[in-house]
């Protein structure tokens, strides 16, 4: 999503630009020739990184070949640091001006990964405005040009009408809905008042869901992410970029993650930030509830549910919600990004 609209505004400055992209089908409709499709790329933790490491490695060295081939002006790096990491110092080797968009959370873990961005990182466009700060204790230059999701999310700050809708958000990834969408349905047998509607995604299909809602009144709607977050009043929400976009629809979450046990036990050892959830890191405190690993039980959803209903809860999260969308840039951010990696294509050095 945040590359399709990136590529749409660098379009927009540049109509004779060529992008050429890994990603998925919104970089294809915005212009893009895709070469690899995200869903083919998609591990997340470390034992699943492990299991498919043969394929991730064949991977990276196709996509070193294909950008040594294709001879781009910039090579722009959105997030996904497991796999942009590999190819910064191939990339300098070759001389290609890199811009990183969406800066990896260098901050959460393995801070001495900076070392490599200061090396080889010719321009970092970072959405939070507390990166830019981190990355000064290192002295590395970073361009603060707000959050996307400000560029695409019509922000709702009044309550919803639909008082009965509950949004199920399991993720992107197949293991992470296998694991959490089971859990999240049988916590919505235990609100038979409510309607409950799961945010799928149309490339998994339609049957791949209905396995795990046999026997439940649970409503799928494929696509419709955004349209269901406009109605709904609470959100159950699996980590991840679901999280920050259900707080700019101004929807009461409870947030819950569970990982593979090994890469459970690694993440607890490297990840230094106090929260997973990026509206309680933006805020600096607990704003929703996070429930990891053994903590994402049925009993503690559906008490956490409980609370979201309540006017009192509700109105101190959305407060929160509000401080910081205040905090986020405005809209535009696609727009920034773009004018900054056009000055860097075109530039004769960085």
């Amino acid at each position: 999503m945040h590359g399709g609209n990136l590529i749409r505004a660098i379009m927009q400055c540049d109509n004779h630009a060529t992008v050429r992209c890994w990603g998925g089908d919104n970089m294809q409709a915005a212009g893009a020739e895709v070469v690899k499709h995200i869903k083919d790329l998609a591990f997340m933790g470390f034992w699943e990184v492990l299991k498919n490491l043969p394929q991730i490695l064949r991977n990276i060295n196709f996509c070193k070949h294909d950008i040594v081939l294709f001879q781009p002006d910039v090579v722009v790096l959105i997030d996904y640091p497991g796999f942009n990491f590999r190819l910064l110092k191939f990339l300098k080797q070759h001389g290609f001006k890199v811009v990183w968009y969406i800066s990896p959370q260098v901050w959460a873990w393995k801070e001495g990964r900076v070392k490599k961005i200061k090396r080889y990182v010719d321009r970092l466009l970072v959405i939070f405005p507390f990166e830019v700060d981190f990355y000064k204790k290192w002295n590395v230059a970073a361009t603060f040009v707000g959050h996307p999701l400000l560029d695409v999310i019509e922000t709702n700050d009044t309550e919803s009408n639909e008082r009965n809708v509950i949004a199920l958000l399991p993720g992107s990834r197949k293991q992470e809905i296998e694991k959490m969408l089971p859990l999240y349905v049988s916590v919505a047998k235990q609100f038979p008042e409510k309607k409950f509607v799961i945010a799928g995604m149309s490339i998994h299909g339609k049957a791949y869901y209905e396995q795990f809602i046999q026997n439940s009144a649970c409503e799928l709607w494929l696509d419709e992410t955004y349209k269901l977050l406009k109605i709904a009043h609470a959100a159950i929400v699996t980590s991840g970029t679901a999280t920050m976009e259900t707080a700019l629809f101004n929807v009461p979450q409870v947030v819950c993650y569970k990982g593979s046990a090994l890469s459970f036990f690694i993440g607890r050892m490297l990840v230094k930030v106090p929260f997973i959830a990026m509206v309680n890191i933006v805020c600096g405190k607990k704003v929703v509830t996070e429930l990891i690993q053994h903590q994402a039980s049925q009993s503690a959803i559906v008490a956490e549910v409980e609370q979201l209903l309540e006017p009192r809860v509700r109105s101190q999260i959305l407060a929160d919600y509000a401080w910081m969308k205040a905090h986020l840039g405005g809209a535009g951010a696609s727009a920034r990004a773009a004018q900054e990696i056009i000055k860097v294509a075109q530039s004769g050095s960085v």
